[in-house]
């Protein structure tokens, strides 16, 4: 096996340099653990991002990914599939209602950019409301209809016909909703810009807005999806149903899948051969999927979500009163934010010296996306190394005309 220092050394080298990096070099996982290849344990609460939804080398998609690779392990879209078949079926019985028809893709990225196509294409209209704080991919049609400018101007022009309006205020949506609106996109939760819940309201007033002025909706499930804030799908937490939803990251275990569900109805405006995958729907993915969607049902993970990520919050509630550190604790299930008062990347890196690895979000947010199937021995784990990592680790910042310090 390379070692360590040659490993960073190698990629350094070779691979594009558009990481923010973390000084550790993973050999293996299982469950909520990795480790790193001189042998020592972290307890992982970034999950790939969210990918290790059922943990790292779940047995039940391990033994799946193995069983099809003696099979089958490439086939394009074009010839039919026992595995695939299995798959959609699968994901359309967990799918909410009426979105029964999938197209199968790679990445949430992919999948945001066939629900970009598949809305102009179905309504005719070329334009598309997104949010602040919103992200959807780094793909050209992700981009654009991604917040952050740091991620937008470098590549621009984009496609054009993308409106930002405020999240969580209906009436900013009111103001650049037109006759040529296609769709409005939403995460129900948004992610990266530091786990922001709408108010109860917002997603049903935009699903009557978008009945009313004959626009798509579109929910952006790709992190919130399958189980992670509590509810199989976080667009149940408000009882709204979109038009089209896109899914990926932990939809396969771990294995890169994504997928764009809608109705039959929106779905046949894409006509043959105007949108296509040559990995989508690969059998060793699907089975992967499968497989997932099944341990997901079966130990009820939504609903252990919802319990365990509770227990999650109130310790984070705790830390940030007894430390006066934080300015808010925000989530849903087991996606939750820790904003803190001050700049988080050496409370991270103190984290990772520890065993403990968390996401950020910005300078000032720590971004916790673990294993559905995470122990509360575990959690309890986490939030000693948090608590201990905070005092006296980072420098006051200055956050929207106020001093961390403060």
């Amino acid at each position: 096996m390379i070692d360590a220092g040659t490993t960073i050394k190698l990629e350094q080298e070779h691979y594009a340099q558009v990481y923010q990096k973390l000084p550790v070099v993973i050999d293996r996982g299982q469950a909520a653990l990795i480790w790193d290849v001189d042998g020592k344990e972290y307890l992982d609460c970034m999950a790939g991002y969210g990918e290790a939804l059922v943990g790292h080398c779940n047995p039940r998609v391990v033994s799946a990914v193995k069983d099809q690779a003696d099979r089958l392990i490439t086939s394009h879209p074009s010839l039919y599939s026992p595995v695939r078949s299995q798959f959609l079926e699968k994901l359309s019985g967990i799918s909410p209602r009426g979105l029964d028809h999938a197209f199968l893709s790679n990445s949430g990225a992919e999948a945001n950019e066939c629900a970009i196509k598949l809305a102009r294409k179905c309504t005719g209209r070329k334009e598309i409301i997104a949010f602040t704080g919103s992200f959807h991919g780094k793909t050209m049609g992700a981009v654009s209809i991604t917040w952050a400018k740091k991620y937008r101007e470098p590549f621009e022009p984009l496609v054009p016909g993308v409106h930002f309006a405020k999240f969580g205020e209906i009436d900013t949506v009111k103001s650049v909703l037109g006759d040529e609106t296609g769709a409005v996109i939403v995460e129900p939760v948004q992610g990266e810009s530091g786990v922001h819940i709408p108010p109860d309201d917002f997603l049903l007033q935009l699903r009557e807005l978008c009945d009313e002025n004959g626009s798509l909706l579109i929910f952006d499930e790709i992190q919130t999806g399958l189980g992670r804030t509590g509810k199989m799908w976080a667009g149940e937490h408000w009882n709204v149903t979109p038009d089209i939803m896109t899914v990926a990251k932990g939809l396969a275990g771990g294995l890169p899948t994504g997928a764009t569900l809608s109705t039959e109805e929106v779905m046949s405006s894409l006509k043959l051969g105007e949108h296509s995958s040559t990995f989508g729907g690969n059998p060793l993915c699907c089975a992967a999927a499968s497989a997932t969607i099944d341990y997901i049902v079966e130990n009820k993970l939504a609903s252990r979500a919802e319990e365990i990520g509770e227990f999650f919050k109130k310790g984070l509630e705790k830390i940030a009163s007894e430390k006066n550190v934080a300015r808010e604790v925000r989530g849903l299930g087991l996606m939750l934010a820790f904003e803190t008062r001050f700049e988080v990347k050496e409370i991270i890196l103190e984290c990772l010296r520890q065993g403990l690895l968390v996401l950020y979000s910005g300078r000032n947010i720590i971004r916790l996306l673990p294993p559905l199937i995470i122990e509360t021995e575990q959690i309890e784990r986490a939030l000693g190394v948090l608590a201990s990592s905070l005092p006296n680790l980072a420098a006051p910042i200055t956050i929207e005309g106020r001093t961390g310090s403060g």
